[in-house]
């Protein structure tokens, strides 16, 4: 089992392995190339994103600038748009539905490290997969941690830090994020 399927697969990896090492590099080039890109050359920046995101809808918009580790682990649905500074750690699949919004300056981390030092020195990892619903409102500032599915029609306050699952039709707020309200 390579590095990379184990990767996917969830289990324990080595970071440093010179295969996802290059697939790292080859992404890095794609994002230099997206960020760098004019902000009026629509058509290019949407042909540069849709060969490095696994999925995405006919309709979305990411704002410059744009961060990910390898961006084919990231699905997009329709009618996307992403605010500045979206930086997403795919090393798991980051799905996220139809019609989301999310706000500037959000964090979507599926990396996990482990809590001994001795382990973390060998650059060993293991990753968890984010699901994002449809319809879902993401406010500036939000880190979503990795293992974390938030459900349809929910809305995240700006600042929180998403650390549980948030069921459907659900305005979450704080750090850690919990559910304030519900929302039709």
């Amino acid at each position: 089992m390579s590095e990379w399927d184990k990767m996917i697969a969830g289990e324990r990896y080595q970071a440093k392995d010179k295969a996802l090492l290059d697939k790292l590099m080859a992404a890095k080039e794609s994002i230099y190339d997206y960020n760098s890109s004019r902000p009026g050359d629509v058509k290019e920046r949407e042909e540069i994103i849709r060969k490095l995101l696994g999925k995405t809808g006919k309709s979305f918009l990411i704002m410059q600038p744009f961060y990910c580790d390898y961006g084919c682990n990231i699905s997009v649905g329709e009618n996307f748009f992403a605010n500045f500074h979206l930086t997403v750690l795919d090393e798991a699949p980051v799905t996220i539905g139809d019609n989301c919004f999310i706000g500037p300056n959000v964090g979507i981390y599926t990396a996990c490290h482990p809590l001994e030092a001795g382990e973390r020195d060998k650059w060993i990892e293991w990753a968890e997969p984010v699901t994002i619903g449809d319809s879902v409102w993401i406010g500036g500032g939000v880190t979503i941690c990795p293992g974390v599915t938030i459900g349809d029609n929910c809305v995240i306050g700006a600042g929180s830090v998403v650390v549980k699952d948030i069921p459907a039709n659900s305005v979450a707020v704080g750090n850690p994020a919990h559910v304030v309200k519900k929302v039709g």
